[in-house]
């Protein structure tokens, strides 16, 4: 049986140049989807025991415990992130510890695309594809958000105040990284505020 050859849905494409930011793509993060009840404390627990973290409960937030971090989805779901090389054992072990509790732990890695978004002005650029405001106090560090992002669904996690995580899913990817390159150009650079210098 031949080994599984896995490549990133943007493997053919160039390191991005003449940008406002630096863009890049995160090939090697692992995803689980994991579904379970907030209020089982046993589904909870053995969650725990596998991840060594207490799944967030607060909504749009994350958490984070060495090489993994959990994004709360909604009321029942979680993207737990990890290195790719350890997504399948991690997903095995979930579902082994969980057994017969109400629940689901699935290996995603291959669903979405990590587009890395780093520097300042990200938020400016971001703000050209979505409504979300932004600049505002909600959007710190840690914070987890489900989104439409150029008219196709999106999730965005802050990551530092400069840093930004966008996933999108994979048929997506070369539409959401012509978007950025377009929208990201040095020459589209905007300044919110402030008195900007002019042409003339």
């Amino acid at each position: 049986m031949p080994d599984l050859y896995v490549e990133s849905p943007l493997a053919h494409r160039n390191s991005p140049e003449r940008l406002s930011i630096y863009l890049r793509e995160i090939k090697d993060r692992g995803m689980v989807d994991l579904r379970g009840i907030a209020s089982d404390k046993k589904f909870m627990a053995a969650a725990k025991k596998v991840l060594g973290l207490d799944l967030p409960k607060t909504p749009h937030s994350s958490v984070s415990w060495g090489d993994v971090k959990a994004l709360w989805l909604s009321i029942d779901q979680w993207l737990i992130l990890c290195p790719r090389a350890k997504a399948a054992e991690l997903a095995a072990a979930l579902t082994a510890e969980l057994g017969v509790i109400h629940s689901l732990a699935v290996d995603v890695s291959d669903m979405r695309a990590v587009l890395r978004l780093e520097g300042e002005g990200v938020r400016e650029v971001l703000l050209k594809g979505s409504s979300l405001d932004l600049l505002s106090g909600d959007y710190k560090p840690g914070a987890v958000r489900r989104m439409h992002y150029a008219e196709i669904a999106a999730l965005l996690h802050v990551v530092e105040d400069t840093v930004f995580d966008l996933y999108v899913f994979r048929s997506y990817a070369d539409y959401a990284w012509e978007f950025l390159l377009a929208t990201a150009r040095e020459a589209s650079k905007i300044k919110l505020f402030g008195k900007q210098a002019g042409p003339f």
